[in-house]
């Protein structure tokens, strides 16, 4: 089996997310590949992994990585906010959220996360998802759509790349990412298209946010982890772009504030990988991981 993910930060995670001694439950809300819960399960031998994930693919892998370790992994297809809360008050001993697209999704899954790749223009996690990215860009208004590309892409140049988008669907609706990557490198100066990062990067990351509602699951995830969390237990989410680490941090502050908070929070500033990381994993670059404990 191939495995395309490398897990970010893999000594800072084992060392902030901390297990008892003894039989013990972790779930880790975001699989992947199983390249964190297979540190968690080689390190401490009692402890038992609920793993979840919505796409099916890559939960295969994961199981097939995991089986070594028999029935103490548990592999759950569903989003981690629906998980979490029909999951029991107080039932786990750890949680992990590393909310990265895996290079999975990117290399292997054909569809449309990359915008280097001739594949249908989809992105969907779940394949059964009421909406894909060919949807949006062949249907949304051109202001739903620069909209759409400014709040979850951070694009400055997000109406001129509708405006592109919008003008090319009349004559032909897009079915490939590489045929969307053409329209928006055309659309943007000159100066832009050879920059730092492709000019198609920000849109492409604000379609998938838009097609899985990735950041209006993270609050209500927040919130029913804490509830099945023990006294005691801790939660580590890794982010790697600013509106999740955002929408983390500030969630994570309001819990710890107040006459009665029930968490406490361990990282006062986001630990980042070592620069030797980066180097060897150049995905991490972004990543950013806060761990918090409860206390009530």
């Amino acid at each position: 089996m191939e495995i395309d993910h490398t897990p970010v930060m893999p000594d800072e995670v084992l060392e902030n997310l901390l297990i008892p001694s003894g039989p013990s439950v972790m779930i880790d809300c975001t699989t992947g590949e199983g390249g964190h819960s297979s540190l968690f399960l080689e390190r401490y031998p009692s402890l038992s992994v609920i793993g979840i994930d919505r796409d099916a693919e890559i939960q295969k892998k994961a199981i097939e990585r995991l089986s070594v370790y028999g029935e103490r992994f548990t592999p759950v297809l569903s989003w981690f906010n629906d998980y979490l809360a029909s999951a029991d008050s107080g039932m786990a001993d750890a949680i992990l959220f590393d909310l990265g697209i895996s290079m999975f999704h990117y290399a292997e899954s054909g569809r449309g996360f990359s915008f280097r790749g001739e594949e249908t223009l989809d992105m969907r996690l779940d394949k059964d998802g009421d909406i894909s990215a060919q949807d949006i860009v062949n249907g949304y208004s051109e202001e739903s759509l620069a909209d759409v590309i400014y709040r979850y892409g951070e694009e400055r140049y997000s109406r001129r790349i509708a405006r592109a988008v919008v003008e090319r669907r009349q004559t032909r609706p897009f079915e490939l990412s590489s045929d969307l990557a053409e329209v928006i490198f055309q659309s943007v100066p000159p100066a832009y298209r050879y920059g730092r990062i492709h000019p198609a990067t920000r849109t492409f990351q604000a379609l998938r946010i838009e097609v899985n509602r990735e950041l209006d699951r993270i609050s209500p995830a927040l919130g029913e982890a804490i509830r099945v969390l023990k006294k005691g237990g801790r939660i580590a989410v890794i982010t790697f772009h600013s509106l999740e680490d955002r929408i983390v941090k500030w969630y994570f502050r309001d819990r710890a504030a107040g006459d009665n908070p029930d968490i406490r929070i361990i990282t006062k500033k986001p630990i980042i990988p070592t620069e030797e990381e980066i180097e060897r994993n150049s995905p991490s670059r972004s990543a950013k991981l806060r761990v918090v404990e409860k206390v009530v």
